[in-house]
Protein backbone atom coordinates (compact mmCIF):
# COMPACT_ATOMS: atom_id res chain seq x y z
CA UNK A 1 0.00 0.00 0.00
CA UNK A 2 1.25 3.44 -0.80
CA UNK A 3 2.49 5.61 1.91
CA UNK A 4 0.37 8.72 0.74
CA UNK A 5 -2.92 6.25 1.09
CA UNK A 6 -1.90 5.42 4.80
CA UNK A 7 -1.75 9.08 5.53
CA UNK A 8 -4.86 10.02 4.21
CA UNK A 9 -6.49 6.95 5.72
CA UNK A 10 -4.76 7.55 9.22
CA UNK A 11 -5.88 11.28 8.85
CA UNK A 12 -9.21 10.39 8.15
CA UNK A 13 -9.62 8.59 11.42
CA UNK A 14 -8.19 11.40 12.96
CA UNK A 15 -10.66 13.59 11.89
CA UNK A 16 -13.43 11.74 13.69
CA UNK A 17 -11.49 11.64 16.23
CA UNK A 18 -10.84 15.07 16.19
CA UNK A 19 -13.52 16.57 18.25
CA UNK A 20 -13.46 14.85 20.71
CA UNK A 21 -12.88 17.29 23.92
CA UNK A 22 -10.38 15.48 25.91
CA UNK A 23 -7.66 15.26 23.12
CA UNK A 24 -5.45 12.15 25.10
CA UNK A 25 -8.64 9.81 24.85
CA UNK A 26 -8.82 11.02 21.48
CA UNK A 27 -5.41 9.99 20.93
CA UNK A 28 -5.74 6.78 22.43
CA UNK A 29 -8.97 6.06 20.41
CA UNK A 30 -7.27 6.50 17.30
CA UNK A 31 -3.98 4.24 17.98
CA UNK A 32 -6.60 1.47 19.29
CA UNK A 33 -8.33 1.56 15.59
CA UNK A 34 -5.43 1.64 14.05
CA UNK A 35 -4.07 -1.82 16.51
CA UNK A 36 -8.11 -3.18 15.69
CA UNK A 37 -8.37 -2.80 11.98
CA UNK A 38 -4.99 -2.33 10.30
CA UNK A 39 -2.54 -4.91 9.28
CA UNK A 40 0.99 -4.91 11.31
CA UNK A 41 2.51 -4.29 8.16
CA UNK A 42 0.32 -1.20 7.73
CA UNK A 43 0.88 0.05 11.10
CA UNK A 44 4.39 -0.38 10.83
CA UNK A 45 4.62 1.62 7.55
CA UNK A 46 2.74 4.56 9.45
CA UNK A 47 4.94 4.44 12.51
CA UNK A 48 8.07 5.34 9.95
CA UNK A 49 5.65 8.00 8.46
CA UNK A 50 5.44 9.33 11.48
CA UNK A 51 8.99 9.18 12.85
CA UNK A 52 10.21 11.44 9.69
CA UNK A 53 9.36 14.87 9.82
CA UNK A 54 7.77 16.79 7.62
CA UNK A 55 5.47 13.67 6.71
CA UNK A 56 1.60 15.22 6.50
CA UNK A 57 0.35 13.37 9.15
CA UNK A 58 -2.34 15.67 11.43
CA UNK A 59 -0.32 16.01 14.93
CA UNK A 60 -3.11 14.30 16.89
CA UNK A 61 -2.55 11.20 14.72
CA UNK A 62 1.26 11.57 15.28
CA UNK A 63 0.56 11.72 18.97
CA UNK A 64 -1.41 8.92 18.51
CA UNK A 65 1.16 6.74 16.70
CA UNK A 66 3.98 7.89 18.58
CA UNK A 67 2.59 7.42 22.38
CA UNK A 68 -0.20 4.57 21.91
CA UNK A 69 1.32 2.26 18.93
Amino acid sequence: MENDHLIKMANQIGSFFKSYPDQEYAAKEIASHLKRFWAPKMRETIKGISARSGSMLDDIVRTAINKHL
